[in-house]
């Protein structure tokens, strides 16, 4: 005797399908943590990249008044996006000095959501693709 399913097998199908291409969205966090009405600027030396996904972060050693320096973490977008954007993983470098506009964290920590980065040559590397001087 053949038991029938209550349930279509195509429908169990669909469901699965939609939950599949649902998670990773669900997954993805929001930005809420930056807060998006400001956009600071620092100067310091890279001290680290983790070219990375799902975003690309960015660490900052930014002068104090003190003498010291203050460690700056900035969140890009992923290393895909920014590489059609003329990024690449050697394009910022250890010890390289840079200034970088930023969306900061509304919580007042160092860091933020990475706008921007000139470089010494002056190039300007955006969300938007590598443009000079500015």
């Amino acid at each position: 005797m053949i038991r029938r399913l209550s349930i279509p097998v195509t429908a169990v199908a669909l469901a699965a399908l939609v939950v599949g291409l649902t998670r990773p969205v669900a997954a993805h966090h929001s930005f809420a943590v930056f807060d998006m009405t400001k956009q600071q600027a620092i100067d310091g030396t890279v001290k680290k990249v983790d070219w990375t996904n799902p975003h690309v972060w960015v660490w900052v050693d930014v002068p104090t008044a003190a003498g010291g320096t203050e460690t700056y973490g900035f969140e890009g977008m992923s290393p895909n996006y920014l590489a059609r954007r003329g990024w690449s993983r050697t394009t910022l470098q250890t010890g390289m000095k840079v200034t970088v506009q930023y969306r900061p964290l509304k919580d007042g920590k160092p860091g933020g959501m990475l706008v921007s980065a000139k470089l010494p040559s002056g190039m300007l590397l955006t969300g938007g693709g590598a443009q000079q001087g500015q």
